[in-house]
């Protein structure tokens, strides 16, 4: 048992200090540092986001009331203040918590290979998306978006086994979706899946000569010449599967070989929606299929806005904003390790609400999220001995 560690603690024993080191002294994260480490900083966002804390101020009040179990919580700096903390965000490289969060995100990967997320393929498949944070111009000036409006956005392809960020991108409102495609290199074999706002025909070219496959929604003014069509069963939802070349006078040299339209029709919603892919061996239904899953990574977002700080921040220059992003994500993905390798049947949220009230109880963690009776005093009450007999 962990009756002596802090849940904080606990929490924090699943993290690789070995790889967290060495992406500190990747960017010398430490130099110069005498008290407040790199690794006090990440604690202290950890706890942030554990907890739901929605200011400096409020994180400074909150520790310093618990100052007698810093030290147990792994924080050797007793004395937190909110302007050593904000220096920390202000001038230690991003790219420390990014290069651990991507740890993370392999160790997470491993755990989660197996998992079934609705469809049985064995090929990798993975979502693409961007979520747009509005923030203050006046604030946030290096982020403007539009006249009198600030934004970043956050570029993110998830592993839909698991739903795992396996990669993200922190850029600036006015950045298009489509040119996160030119950063990103495709792997062999899997299956990636976009919005409408995804289409450069040249860049799906691309994707297609690393032989990966791609499903992307179709947009309204697509031009081709059908070659043939196969036969589908419409009472499934299908209305047709083709085999095309594209017409435009740019996208046909941008993308010169065949492609497959399905056009599925949703009861539900009353549309038709056309997809496109280039592979050609899967069944049609699969095809819409997973473009369906492809809304787990809009749940993603939704998840991470609503239950950790990321809209919000605690400092206003983009090495502050890209640090937070990163810590948070980091706890997503640890949260994600600790459910899977302690074999919790609860879902995220309710594991993250569980912990949010017991970072500082000196309990068991797999007590605590698994509701098992975790008062010490009824464990050894069997075994104690009488000193006298009445």
């Amino acid at each position: 048992m962990n009756t002596g560690k802090t849940v904080f603690s606990q929490i924090m024993s699943f993290l690789p200090l070995d790889e967290f080191r060495k992406c500190v002294q990747r960017y010398r994260g430490n130099f110069k540092v005498r008290q407040f480490s790199c690794f006090d900083q990440f604690l202290c966002m950890a706890f942030a986001q554990l907890t739901y804390r929605e200011s400096l101020r409020d994180i400074e009040a909150c520790l310093r009331s618990m100052s007698n179990k810093l030290y147990h919580m792994g924080i050797r700096s007793n004395n937190i203040s909110r302007s050593t903390l904000a220096d920390a965000n202000e001038n230690r490289d991003w790219r420390i918590y990014a290069d651990f969060a991507q740890v993370l995100i392999r160790r997470a990967r491993q755990l989660y290979i197996n998992d079934d997320f609705g469809i049985d393929l064995d090929n990798t498949v993975y979502a693409l998306d961007s979520s747009t944070i509005d923030l203050c111009l006046t604030l946030f000036p290096w982020a403007r978006f539009r006249k009198n409006k600030a934004a970043i956005k956050l570029h993110t392809l998830i592993d839909l086994r698991g739903n795992i960020p396996v990669f993200i991108e922190i850029t600036d409102g006015k950045v298009h979706d489509v040119n996160i495609l030119d950063i990103l290199i495709p792997e062999a074999g899997s299956f990636y899946i976009m919005d409408r706002g995804y289409i450069d025909f040249a860049r799906l070219f691309l994707i297609h000569l690393y032989r990966a496959f791609f499903v992307v929604r179709a947009k309204k003014n697509f031009k081709y010449c059908r070659l043939y069509s196969q036969t589908v069963d419409k009472s499934t939802g299908l209305r047709c599967d083709q085999t095309i070349v594209v017409t435009g006078v740019e996208s046909s040299k941008d993308y010169p070989e065949k492609l497959r339209p399905i056009k599925y029709y949703d009861v539900e919603t009353d549309k038709l929606f056309v997809f496109i892919t280039n592979n050609f061996t899967l069944p049609p239904l699969v095809i819409a299929q997973l473009y369906k899953y492809r809304w787990q990574v809009e749940l993603f977002f939704k998840w991470i806005k609503q239950h950790l700080r990321i809209k919000t921040f605690f400092g206003t220059s983009e090495n502050a904003v890209k640090t937070q992003v990163w810590i948070a994500v980091s706890i997503y993905v640890l949260i994600a390790i600790i459910k899977k390798q302690s074999k919790i049947e609860k879902s995220l949220y309710t594991i993250l609400q569980i912990l949010s009230i017991t970072v500082f109880e000196k309990l068991d963690i797999l007590q605590v999220l698994t509701n098992i009776d975790c008062n010490p005093q009824t464990d050894n009450n069997n075994n104690q001995l009488l000193l006298f007999n009445l």
